[in-house]
């Protein structure tokens, strides 16, 4: 006769029921936002007032301003655990949905306390976590943003902040804006009327540099097809993230050109408050839009003069940046934007656009022979060179005009039909050769 064993008693806690968690951090939401209309929020009114932010404060409805359900957390330590725990939640779901803290003598706290409040959500409406900004009277050492930890509910590479509250204008097919924080998001919103037929979204990346399934987010916006618009702070924290954001967004094969914001030194949020401020935001993201690679190009040499001060007082320095920005220029979308940034490569650092023909000369003699020698390593079984192998240049490129010594230029294109082609033919470098 078979013996019966026990069934061990597993000492791991049971899986958190997404339902609860849901339903805790909707509590939250309710709770901060009551709290944003009491009199120890008034400090964070008066904050959202100055940014032109006043609006963000009403209660009135679900929808218009209200919409985005900004709260304030209060100073109090345990002001939002006690409302939670009363309302019969318990401490593992509060630790769990990343509302609340264990202390080290166990004692349960709440993770945000004096902050302006922005619920994540999910494009159901759902709220995932949240983003809580230092309100203005926090002093210096406070940490301005604190998100929501990685939770059974929350991964942040994965979201969007304010892809919920504009699913309206999201399927209108209005341009989408990749900025860095919360209010960067809702100025965009703000700088439309309700009643617009077209516009442009704000988006952002919650408190973390753009990830490849947020830029696939983006990319698959209908609106994404008249181009994304990266909009981050004029410093160099955001000229590292532009560059990020350039590059994961080309990766995810945009379906169309990606744009920089013109921002004149501040970002979405400073333009608002600025005279005429919801119409420069307008402008900014929409008709003065320029190509992200020539804002890519820029910080780059602004990079080279930060740490080289001297570096284009000679010809080897001038000839050493263009050498570091070139292969830049094989990301441009067609021969125009190619011979437009070629130009302002020139005029940046006082060279001659030969200067720059040569360079990319080099440019292509080094991925040809980068792409050979892996040829050949493939061939005989070993692994490529460590060495990262150029792109190829894009279908656009073949029609880039090819820089004379002298500074004019010709197109060679090797799409066009044989009688439309320039007599003879380009070897490796670019030069013609009669045939």
């Amino acid at each position: 006769m078979a013996i019966a064993h026990p069934t061990p008693i597993s000492d791991q806690p049971a899986p958190p029921d997404p339902r609860r968690l849901h339903a805790a951090n909707r509590a939250a939401v309710a709770f901060y936002r009551e709290q944003l209309g009491g009199e120890h929020a008034r400090g964070v009114r008066d904050y959202l007032r100055n940014r032109g932010l006043a609006t963000l404060a009403r209660h009135d409805s679900d929808d218009g301003p209200a919409q985005w359900l900004v709260g304030y957390a209060p100073r109090a330590w345990t002001a939002l655990t006690h409302q939670l725990r009363a309302e019969g939640f318990t401490d593992q779901e509060l630790l769990t949905a990343g509302l609340s803290v264990r202390t080290r003598n166990q004692r349960l706290i709440d993770r945000f306390r004096d902050r302006l409040m922005f619920p994540i959500r999910d494009p159901a409406g759902r709220p995932l976590g949240f983003i809580g900004r230092a309100a203005p009277a926090a002093g210096p050492a406070v940490p301005k943003y604190l998100n929501t930890p990685e939770t059974a509910l929350y991964r942040k590479g994965t979201v969007l902040f304010g892809v919920a509250e504009q699913q309206d204008r999201i399927q209108a097919g209005w341009r989408p804006v990749v900025v860095e924080g919360p209010i960067d998001a809702i100025a965009i919103w703000l700088s439309h009327p309700s009643n617009s037929r077209s516009g442009a979204i704000g988006v952002a990346s919650c408190g973390t540099t753009l990830t490849h399934a947020q830029a696939s987010i983006v990319c698959n916006m209908p609106g994404a097809g008249s181009g994304i618009v990266v909009a981050y702070d004029d410093d160099p924290a955001g000229h590292t993230a532009i560059e990020r954001a350039w590059s994961v967004l080309r990766d995810a094969i945009p379906p169309g050109p990606l744009l920089a914001a013109e921002l004149d030194g501040g970002d979405p949020a400073d333009l608002l408050r600025s005279d005429g401020g919801r119409a420069a935001v307008r402008n900014a993201v929409q008709d003065q839009a320029y190509p992200l690679v020539q804002a890519v190009i820029d910080h780059r040499l602004t990079k080279l003069t930060t740490r080289h001060p001297r570096l284009f007082e000679d010809v080897a320095g001038r000839c050493a940046a263009v050498r570091a920005v070139v292969p830049l220029l094989f990301e441009a979308v067609n021969a125009a934007q190619a011979t437009e940034l070629a130009t302002r490569v020139t005029e940046r650092l006082g060279v001659g656009l030969d200067t720059v023909a040569i360079a990319m000369a080099e440019h292509v003699d080094r991925s040809v022979h980068d792409a050979g020698t892996a040829l050949e390593q493939a061939a005989l079984g070993r692994p490529p060179p460590t060495h990262p192998i150029h792109r190829s240049p894009s279908a656009a490129i073949l029609a880039f005009p090819t820089l004379r010594m002298d500074g004019t230029t010709h197109r060679t294109d090797a799409r066009a039909p044989a009688d439309q082609r320039p007599v003879g033919r380009r070897d490796s470098i670019g030069r013609t050769r009669n045939s």
